[in-house]
């Protein structure tokens, strides 16, 4: 058992919702652009920053995953 929890954990968080590629790539697109303002410096922004790409990279391989048939 870790001291922490973690960002992303599979039996807590279920399996991730099958979004389509186009979907997927068009709001990884706008997250990133919208996290690129973000201020390196600030600890809070940075914090939300990781977590929303993390978010949408989880949601882009999903999709990408689901477009190869795996």
């Amino acid at each position: 058992m870790t001291s922490y929890t973690a960002l992303h954990d599979p039996e807590r968080d279920g399996a991730d919702y099958p979004v389509p590629l186009d979907m997927a790539i068009r709001r990884a697109r706008k997250v990133l652009d919208e996290k690129a303002k973000s201020n390196i410096h600030d600890r809070d922004q940075m914090l939300r920053a990781a977590v929303g790409l993390e978010l949408v990279l989880r949601d882009l391989l999903t999709a990408l995953a689901n477009e190869a048939g795996r």
